[in-house]
This record gives structure tokens, sequence and C-alpha cells, in this order.
């Protein structure tokens, strides 16, 4: 069995994997929501977490029946993330003494991310790690979302190395199940927002961490 040692490419989610961020999501879809008279459920929220914005907006205006545009919910939706990302969203524990650590050892970094990179880019930047990743790869260059592994193939590609180099860090059960269909060694992280899936996610993943204390 491959271990996280052998391994050359690590590839990172970052909202619920690096980032404590999906509160923004949750104060988002509240607001987002409230301000259309609509009930918050926790089964929306799990439907759109694969998704890019504009997916996740088309199922938005189906599953509610808006009279309103992709365009219009991602524009509103932009507005009420940007600020939390700018000055509030930090990283997991550790997260950051692991990454150096890998850069340290020459490992090669990349970002899968299903959020747009107007909204990451400042994050990162603020939190002194965007230099550490050779490339930041978004959902929306890619066909599919994260129920298939365009993404981590893509970040791979970019980094040079085939999926059985590299490893794909998720908080997400369809992450964790897409990468390990595209030949990715799979690690989760835990996340209290999949706390649903964890048992199916223990069982799919090659590695499951509760912090990433455990690896260093």
């Amino acid at each position: 069995m491959r271990m996280l040692s052998d391994l050359d490419g690590f590839i990172f989610d970052l909202d619920g994997t690096l980032l404590d961020s999906l509160w923004v999501w949750h104060e988002v879809d509240c607001t987002f929501l409230m301000r259309r008279g609509l009930p918050v459920t926790p089964d929306y929220a799990q439907a759109i977490a694969h998704m890019g914005f504009f997916d996740a907006a088309r199922y938005t205006i189906d599953r509610f029946k808006l009279n309103e545009t992709p365009e219009q919910l991602t524009t509103e939706w932009h507005a009420l993330a940007r600020t939390a990302y700018r000055d509030r969203v930090e990283l997991k524990p550790y997260a950051e003494t692991f990454l150096r650590q890998l850069y340290a050892q020459g490992k090669h970094l990349a970002a899968a991310t299903s959020s747009e990179l107007d909204l990451i880019m400042p994050c990162l930047e603020r939190l002194g790690i965007v230099n550490l990743f050779e490339n930041i790869t978004t959902i929306s260059e890619v066909k599919h979302d994260k129920s298939e592994p365009d993404i981590y193939l893509l970040a791979a590609e970019r980094l040079g190395l085939s999926p059985s180099q590299c490893a794909v860090f998720e908080d997400i059960l369809c992450g964790i199940q897409s990468a390990k269909k595209g030949g990715f060694f799979t690690v989760a992280v835990e996340e209290a927002a999949s706390i649903s899936d964890q048992e199916e996610i223990v069982k799919t993943t090659a590695c499951y961490i509760h912090s990433y204390s455990e690896l260093l």
C-alpha cells in the first residue's frame, strides 16, 4: 500500500479541508434564503457542497423555483462571502505547519477548489500561504463538478505528476470517492459539516485524520 511519504504531489481542497470556512457558506445560505422567505435545511448545503457556483445557482433556482438568473445569484453570494474570506476565514489547526513541512521536503503542492479565485486569493494571501502552491485549480476550469475526478486530474497534470504519484485531501464524501476513482491516494479530513457521511468516508478513504497534527 502506498504511504503519504512515498508521494510527490499533494492536492488540497480548500473549504472545509484546509480552510475553516464552511461557516461562511452557512451564513450566506441563511441570509440568501431568509431574504426570500425560504427555509434553511441541512440537505440544501449538502446538495451544493461539491458544485461550482454556477451549478449551485442553477440547482438553487430549480429547487426553489426562483425567477432569477444564475448570474444574479452568484453575484449576491460573492458579495455576501467576500468580506468574510478576506478578513475572517482562518486555516484549520496545524494545516500551515503541515503545508510548510511538505514544502520544505520539496513536495509539490496544489489546491483544487469549488470556490472562485476572487474569493480564495485574498484569503490565502492574508494567511501567507499562497506561494506554497504551484497551482490553484478551480471547478470552473473543468467539465464536471467534484462528483468526477476532473479537477484533481487537472491539478495533477499541472504539477507534471500522475494520479498515482499524488494524494488528494478532501472533507466531502463525493470528493473522496471521485479522487479514489481517479487513481489518487485519498486523505479525508474531519469536518463537522460532513459528519453524517463519516462512516462511509472512513470506509472509502485510504487515510482519515481528525487533525493535521496527526501527520506531523
